[in-house]
């Protein structure tokens, strides 16, 4: 877009150059001057178009690298992003993992705590059993 531009100015300035009001045509010396003046006209716009395609030429050039600066940064803010995600995820997981830890060893020692209820309850029931036979027994 910016080259497009640059050499859209620099046709401006190369036809303003050739638009010029033409000498009047009186004599031979006249016609030599407007000549010699139109040269440097023309040297002038030339030299103007040049220049301000070299600037055109070295804006782009600074806007593609303030571009790719802005790129390298959204690269690394996305990179970071994903890392810190990855790490919340990471420690939600061992997280979930050490509440299922705990889940199962408080399961386990309920279980463990029911097995010996019901161990004492028969012994208890099994000495009644005992007593009872003893006393009928009599």
């Amino acid at each position: 877009m910016k080259n497009t531009i640059a050499t859209l100015i620099a046709g401006l300035f190369a036809t303003a150059a050739f638009a010029q009001a033409p000498a009047p045509a009186a004599t031979t010396t006249t016609a030599a001057t407007p000549t010699t003046v139109a040269a440097p006209t023309k040297l002038d716009a030339k030299a103007e178009a040049k220049a301000e395609v070299k600037e055109a030429k070295a804006d782009a050039k600074h806007a593609k690298k303030e571009a790719k600066a802005e790129v390298k940064e959204a690269k690394a803010d996305t990179k970071a992003d994903v890392k810190a995600a990855k790490a919340d995820a990471k420690a939600d997981v061992k997280e979930a993992k050490l509440d299922a830890k705990a889940t199962k060893e408080e399961a386990k020692a309920e279980v463990k705590e029911a097995k010996a209820d019901a161990k004492h309850e028969k012994k208890a029931a099994h000495a009644a059993a005992h007593k009872d036979a003893t006393v009928a027994a009599k």
